[in-house]
């Protein structure tokens, strides 16, 4: 018989998930009675040398087993680790983690456990809010670009309905540098249409002057791109959101700038830029090993250079001065900024930039770019406290992302999945998961209509002649609703890449990025996200309830929220049937109960 111990589930561990300093928490396990034991003793510790010693005393009988549990606080933030030491009449050992819910003796893993500020909170308007991701260049144009000051080359395209370039200059460099006029007032134009659709918080990819069609190669931080209007047309956009109660978000690229720019001025077409001038009051800004041509660059791409996030003259200008770049943007109607790549911004970095953040708006948002568990990220050796110093209100949840898609593509199972979706509840504060940014697509990723319709390996030229088959597309489109039904369901905010809801289709980067199809939308498909958005809105629970797994196996996916609402997903099952009503599903039919056949999900109220 083994010992029984599970972290997730309230008969051994209250509250469930994340301490906050000083909060008391109750755990106990089950001992067989013929382990003939004396003690048990909770074992914690942390990666600093901290240890403490919990003894658990005998609480009662069980059947054949014996309840030994305790009560503890931590009084320090931190990520933890424990197990349990089990002192027998004549001998003791320890007790690990073994796979999600199982112990094992001397083997395995410690529990994770994170203790988190005891006033730590995350601004209660964008738990479970509906955010909506726009890549400027390619979403709405509305009137003319001005390209005076677009920095050149550039190639404009004429048609929305032109491939975009992807295929190497003659130097075998991708430039990234064609583009469709996609542009500010196109976004102001589309605001009613992303209001009917639901939508509360919008996250727009770079907004700032730059050579790329991306603009991840920041060239001037204080000036928007001139082809996407002026400073006043960003003002009208974030005036006109606002008045829709929308939140604009913007990305923060802070780690790199551009080398065509007015800090690095690889070309000399500014004035003081450092690559061209030793005296450059931005030369300490960058890495560089051997002046001026071998420098640090982000994933040694030349036109990246890395910045010193922690040089003082960069933290003045990026975050600390009264008139930093954080400040200048969110007085102007910025809400907050998704952080590019947080694993590569030092800690202090982002702690500095989220305090400035809650100083100009306590309710402004800070999340970063992290494609792994943050709550015990590593980079670059260092362990990330993202959560535990008040760093992030939250993160890009790629694990949720990567687990529909690999349950849905057959690459592992319901129960897999939804153990996935426990762990991070499990690891990240409550206030995190409950404005978790949730997306089946992004600028980084293929269309989730694509991934899920279209396992095609070809080369890129292939590729973006290729659509999906009128078999693949319905195929495709059955299982996007499933995956759809999930991303809302979960806790967090729901994040739609601009056109998933209308059908677009596109494999890697940039055939993901093609122009919205107006027009041309899938109305159905369109309609189908916001009935689900509909309901998000509708019901607090889909907003904060507690998340808890009900049932999982190889084909079928069944969580609920506050035990009042339940999911089940059913990819290619028998048919599953629980008792409730049913409020919207795909395959499903309501009798006495509810039953989700094959291909099918169901929401289902209790």
């Amino acid at each position: 018989m083994r010992i029984l111990y599970d972290s997730k589930k309230a008969q051994f561990k209250t509250p469930f998930g994340c301490l906050r300093e000083n909060e008391k928490c109750t755990m106990s396990l089950l001992v067989p009675r013929n382990c003939t034991t004396k003690e048990v003793q909770l074992c914690i510790e942390d990666e600093q040398g901290f240890f403490l010693r919990v003894p658990f005393g005998k609480m009662g009988e069980e059947g054949e087993y014996e309840r030994f549990g305790g009560v503890f606080s931590l009084f320090r933030r931190g990520l933890y680790f424990y197990y349990f030491t089990v002192i027998q009449e004549e001998n003791s050992f320890r007790l690990f983690r073994e796979g999600y819910d199982q112990t094992n003796m001397e083997e395995g893993e410690k529990w994770q456990l994170t203790c988190f500020d005891e006033n730590y909170t995350t601004p209660d308007e964008y738990h479970g809010a509906v955010m909506y991701q726009i890549f400027p260049d390619r979403f709405a144009k509305s009137g003319d670009c001005d390209l005076s000051e677009k920095l050149t080359p550039f190639t404009l395209h004429q048609s929305v309905e032109e491939v975009p370039i992807f295929s190497p200059d003659e130097q075998g460099i991708v430039q990234n540098n064609d583009f469709y006029g996609g542009n500010f007032k196109g976004i102001t134009e589309k605001l009613d249409y992303l209001l009917s659709l639901g939508v509360s918080v919008l996250y727009l990819n770079p907004i700032f002057k730059a050579y790329s069609n991306h603009r991840y190669d920041t060239a001037d931080y204080k000036c928007i791109d001139p082809m996407l209007g002026t400073e006043e047309d960003f003002i009208a956009f974030c005036n006109e959101a606002h008045q829709r109660n929308m939140k604009v978000i913007l990305d923060g690229v802070f780690s790199h700038t551009g080398s065509d720019s007015v800090y690095f001025d690889v070309h000399n077409r500014f004035d003081n830029g450092a690559f061209h001038h030793g005296d450059s009051p931005y030369k300490d800004w960058f890495q560089f090993r051997e002046y001026p041509h071998s420098y640090e660059s982000w994933w040694g791409i030349k036109t990246l250079p890395c910045v010193n996030e922690l040089n003082e003259s960069y933290l003045d200008f990026i975050i600390r001065d009264e008139d930093s770049v954080v400040a200048y943007w969110m007085k102007r109607g910025a809400d907050g900024f998704r952080l590019d790549v947080a694993d590569e911004l030092p800690d202090e970095f982002i702690r500095l930039l989220h305090k400035k953040v809650k100083e100009l708006n306590p309710d402004g948002l800070v999340i970063g770019e992290v494609w792994e568990d943050a709550s015990n990220k590593c980079s670059y050796g260092v362990r990330r406290t993202y959560f535990t110093e008040k760093e992030l209100d939250s993160v890009m949840n790629y694990p949720f992302r990567d687990g529909i898609l690999e349950y849905l593509t057959g690459k592992t199972d319901g129960l897999t999945f939804a153990q996935t979706v426990m762990t991070i509840c499990e690891n990240y504060p409550r206030p995190v998961v409950n404005c978790l940014m949730n997306s089946l697509s992004t600028h980084d990723t293929p269309r989730i209509i694509t991934l899920l319709g279209d396992s095609f390996a070809g080369t890129k030229e292939e590729k973006a002649e290729r659509s999906l088959s009128f078999e693949q597309k319905e195929m495709a489109l059955q299982k996007e609703r499933q995956a759809a039904a999930m991303q809302f369901f979960l806790p967090g905010m729901p994040c739609i890449y601009y056109g998933d809801e209308a059908g677009m289709e596109g494999f890697e980067d940039p055939l993901n990025r093609r122009c919205f199809p107006w027009g041309r939308e899938d109305k159905k498909l369109t309609e189908f996200y916001c009935q689900l958005i509909l309901l998000k809105k509708r019901y607090p629970e889909l907003k904060k309830g507690d998340t808890a797994l009900v049932f999982g196996n190889e084909e079928v996916f069944h969580m609920s929220r506050d035990n009042r609402f339940h999911l089940i997903v059913n990819r290619n099952g028998e048919p599953y049937s629980v008792d409730g009503t049913l409020l919207f599903g795909q395959n499903a039919e309501q009798t006495d109960s509810v039953t989700v056949f094959s291909g099918g999900f169901a929401l289902v109220k209790k």
